[in-house]
């Protein structure tokens, strides 16, 4: 089955915040954007072991655990085991996502795509989300701050690892779907010129939206719709720059990236429209896109992703933002534009 297949709709819900990324988020307001999220019709969940050392999965879980399971579609993510010691989490090593946690749980987090320590990793997520089943699961940042050639040593070190036991998994009909959840394109593209093992999708974050998206269609995308893998696309607002704040790959955005936001942004008053909008139905337009799994951290923001995707957008924007050349001219646009 594709994972286009498992959805009811394109709209998920990236739990990344509800690992206090960037910031304590109290419970009380971690369950309430939960909530929000499920009453207003989100059934994808994606969450992952690294966001907050498994805070994000536990919050998660609590809110799930008040609904059937076959009412959603849950996935997460392998390559990083948290365990019961703990450390200064303001002295975590995250290379470009140092920092992005320092709020979460103290427990010690290491990195691990041995197959061993997939397998654990599954349970561990198992256990702390009070579920008996994950439909999808992602080997999360395989290429993440690897220089030179290191990365490819974690990369054997998955293939030979995460790979098989989750292609095994699929097989078995454990889960439904594997791949990669990274933010680079090159880790994905090695996956997919494998001839064994195969996943049948992948997560790509900050890397097709509005102001990032020309590797993926140049090289990517075109192999991904050949092989009929489905993507995910993360961070649809590239790390919050897109939605109204000043972060840009987990960093302060630089001038040249708010001076495209600049233009972008002068671009939907002019028609009327949320940027949010655009940056989502944007990200969904190509063929391979089969969800959006933008973050929030308070209920107000569920309401605005909502009301982002039921936008109806006049085609006349779609052809000034062609005209623009703030997208690829290969870019598939909604309405064939």
């Amino acid at each position: 089955m594709r994972f286009h297949d498992l959805l009811r709709s394109p709209l998920g819900f990236g739990t990344a915040p509800m690992g206090n990324m960037f910031r304590a988020i109290p419970d009380e307001e971690a369950r309430a954007t939960l909530d929000s999220a499920w009453d207003q019709g989100v059934r994808y969940y994606d969450t992952a072991p690294f966001y907050g050392a498994g805070l994000a999965e536990i919050r998660l879980g609590e809110m799930l655990s008040q609904h059937d399971r076959d009412e959603y579609v849950l996935s997460t993510k392998v390559g990083r085991v948290i365990l019961d010691d703990v450390e200064d989490t303001s002295a975590r090593d995250l290379g470009e996502k140092g920092g992005l946690f320092e709020y979460g749980l103290p427990n010690r987090m290491v990195d691990d795509y041995s197959a061993d320590a997939t397998k654990r990793s599954i349970e561990d997520s198992l256990t702390r989300m009070g579920v008996d089943r994950i439909d999808a699961v992602w080997v999360h940042d395989i290429a993440q701050d690897f220089h030179g050639d290191d990365w490819l040593h974690h990369f054997e070190i998955a293939r030979t690892g995460a790979f098989r036991v989750l292609q095994d998994l699929r097989e078995q009909g454990v889960i439904t779907t594997w791949g990669l959840g990274v933010n680079k394109v090159e880790p994905i593209e090695l996956t997919l010129a494998l001839d064994e093992p195969r996943p049948d999708a992948f997560l790509l974050a900050g890397r097709y939206t509005l102001l990032d998206h020309r590797a993926a269609l140049s090289r990517l995308l075109p192999l991904a719709e050949e092989l009929g893998v489905s993507m995910v696309v993360g961070g649809p607002y590239s790390s919050g720059v897109l939605a109204g704040g000043t972060t840009f790959e987990y960093q302060q955005a630089p001038d040249h990236v708010l001076e495209r936001v600049t233009r972008l942004r002068a671009l939907t008053d002019r028609h009327g429209i949320p940027i949010k909008a655009a940056a989502l139905q944007f990200s969904l337009a190509h063929p391979v896109s089969a969800a959006v799994i933008p973050g929030a951290s308070r209920p107000s923001r569920i309401t605005e992703d909502v009301a982002a995707l039921a936008t109806t957008i006049p085609d006349g924007f779609w052809a000034d933002l062609r005209a623009s050349g703030l997208v690829d001219a290969a870019a598939p646009l909604p309405g064939g534009h």
